[in-house]
């Protein structure tokens, strides 16, 4: 089966790329767009960098250490994508492997001497996950056997002992190989991997053991802390690990520090890493909208967590966390055209950014740049829309389930189904039977949808956040309607987390909002909202919306440079407007801007 994700058991199985066809819509046009545009802005930009030319050995070595995973994620993007440019890319990536399997163009003739910061393993995994991708839609071919060469060097050298990669992600690699090929030495590689991180494994550092997950075993862990990338990677290995091996123990392990995480360390778009000094979680309720880090990849790390705890216990709200990171950070991370990208995203942005047409050496919030020394970011939004139908529905004995609406056809035993819907800018969602079949039909009523209704043979009912159900038999032609009130909605931070008191922000379905200023628009700084209904306005099927707000600049302190008083003396010169509000996935394609999700009240 075509699909990134491919348990051996579980509440929900997955259904894949060959079962679930996306149609024009929001992420049907995203899909199309990213085979047609961004899968090839990346090659290009690799090339031009010289991140492929390092495999054909050209000289000097060019990029990160860590650059070849680039590589590899692209070749897991086209092989969902059936790109046809991929049999080329592999036999260039194939020259550079050696006689026992390693291949790393950045540390041949000094392997594994660098733990810590080497990311070998960490290259091993994207490569790994590539050729998974490729067994699975096309079978085996080149690719296929560099991955599998690659994989069982890693179980030579790295059996016995007590060594481990400073970045997680082999871990799941290592599992969804096995998945494919039944090979057993590839799960018990895994779990060894897994169990040897937080013994310590590693050495210290400055940022401490935390970054890398290696401060405490991961049984023992009640959040996820430090590097937001690697904690998340980690724990979708260990997911895939425990599902495999029946620990149950293991799992519970992972849903407790997920549930904590979520509630103290995530932010209104499900945006996670609150540091920018080492791209890691905060402490608890640290969620500045200003300094959020929110590192698009993170993001897609946790779309792949909540999707794995979705397969294993079938609980809605991990499709629910999916959706709010789907909408909000996996399709901000990619500009409307396809071709730049946001590495870091804030909730906030106070200064327009400095516009660039070359590689952004900073990577920080607040501009979209068509590269970055640091690339992960858009080959990994490339390898996730390439997959992203394997993502929307599952299966089990007695039916289907659909986790997120958007148009497609979904075909499953004797179901066969069309999605049709505007959703999000639209809460209907109709489903109609194709062809006559036996089944239940499920379909996810999300978490914000209070007065929802489904609409079956002739009835309406009301259905509440979880899923709505519906039994067959069914005849061609028969018709699921579900409708959900997608309204706007204040959301008022947690008291706890000090760097939002005051604020409120605007939510519409599962879209977050934000208030954007471009060139001569009125400033952001200075402004107080009122919390009354937001109005809506359509145009170009986007809705945007306009809440009452003051706009002005507020004279609060003395004037000799304190920013301090004991008391609010002075005045505030402000003039009432109607401030517009757009999804917050569509900010920064205008070109230089400030920008606040979170509103002073």
């Amino acid at each position: 089966m075509a699909n990134p994700v491919l348990p051996s058991s579980g509440v929900l199985s997955p259904l894949g790329l060959d079962a679930v066809r996306l149609s024009p819509g929001f992420w049907g046009d995203r899909v199309a767009l990213n085979r047609e545009v961004t899968i090839a802005h990346c090659q290009d930009w690799e090339e031009r960098e010289g991140w492929i030319g390092n495999f054909r050995g050209e000289r000097p070595r060019r990029g990160r250490e860590f650059s070849d995973s680039e590589i590899y994620k692209l070749l897991e993007a086209m092989s969902w994508a059936d790109h046809p440019a991929l049999p080329a890319l592999a036999e260039t990536v194939a020259q550079a492997q050696e006689g026992d399997g390693y291949i790393n163009t950045r540390w041949s003739g000094s392997r594994y001497t660098d733990f810590e910061w080497g990311h070998e393993l960490y290259c091993y995994g994207h490569l790994i996950q590539a050729g998974v991708a490729r067994l699975r839609m096309h079978g085996e071919d080149r690719l296929t056997q560099v991955a599998v060469w690659a994989a069982d060097h890693v179980c030579r050298r790295f059996m016995e002992g007590t060594e481990t990669c400073g970045h997680p992600v082999i871990e799941m690699a290592l599992v969804e190989l096995y998945r494919v090929t039944g090979t057993e030495r590839y799960l018990e590689m895994a779990r060894r991997f897994v169990e040897r991180r937080g013994l310590p494994a590693l050495a210290d550092i400055p940022f401490g053991r935390a970054y890398y997950q290696d401060d405490i075993p991961v049984r023992q862990a009640q959040v996820f802390r430090g590097h937001a990338v690697r904690a998340l990677y980690l724990a979708s290995g260990v997911v895939d690990v425990a599902v495999e091996t029946g620990d149950q123990e293991l799992l519970k392990a992972v849903e407790a520090q997920w549930e904590r995480t979520i509630a103290r360390r995530t932010h209104l778009t499900g945006g996670m890493g609150s540091r920018h000094i080492d791209e890691s979680f905060g402490d608890d309720y640290e969620l500045p909208p200003d300094r959020a880090y929110n590192e698009t990849c993170a993001s897609i790390a946790s779309i792949m967590l909540a999707h794995r705890l979705l397969l294993a216990t079938g609980d809605a709200r991990y499709a629910d966390l999916a959706e709010r990171t789907l909408y909000n950070m996996l399709a901000t991370g990619v500009a409307l055209d396809g071709r730049s990208f946001f590495y870091a995203n804030p909730l906030q942005v106070r200064v327009p950014a400095v516009p660039l047409e070359g590689v952004n050496h900073a990577a920080e919030g607040g501009l979209r740049s068509p590269w970055f020394d640091v690339s992960c970011c858009p080959n990994n939004i490339a390898r996730t829309l390439a997959s992203l139908p394997a993502y929307l529905a599952t299966s089990t004995d007695d039916g289907i389930q659909i986790h997120h609406h958007s148009p497609s056809e979904i075909r499953h035993g004797d179901l066969a189904v069309r999605v049709e819907t505007g959703y999000p800018w639209d809460g209907s969602v109709t489903v109609r039977v194709l062809e006559d079949g036996d089944g239940r039909i499920k379909l996810r009523v999300p978490a914000w949808a209070s007065d929802a209704t489904l609409a079956h043979r002739g009835t309406v009912r009301e259905v509440t956040p979880g899923y709505a159900v519906a039994d067959g038999p069914w005849r061609a032609g028969d018709e699921l309607r579900l409708e959900l009130p997608i309204s706007p909605r204040w959301t008022f931070p947690n008291t706890k987390i000090d760097a939002l008191r005051g604020c409120a922000a605007v939510e519409r379905g599962p879209l977050v909002y934000c208030a954007e200023s471009v060139g001569d628009e009125p400033p952001l700084a200075d402004l107080a909202v009122r919390v009354q209904p937001p109005v809506e306005n359509a145009a170009n099927g986007v809705v945007e919306l306009e809440v009452e707000a003051s706009l002005g600049a507020a004279e609060l302190g003395d004037s000799d440079g304190w920013p301090y008083a004991p008391a609010q003396n002075g005045h505030v010169d402000s003039s009432d407007a109607r401030l517009r509000l757009i999804p917050y996935h569509r900010w920064g394609n205008r070109g230089p801007a400030t920008m606040r999700v979170w509103l002073p009240i």
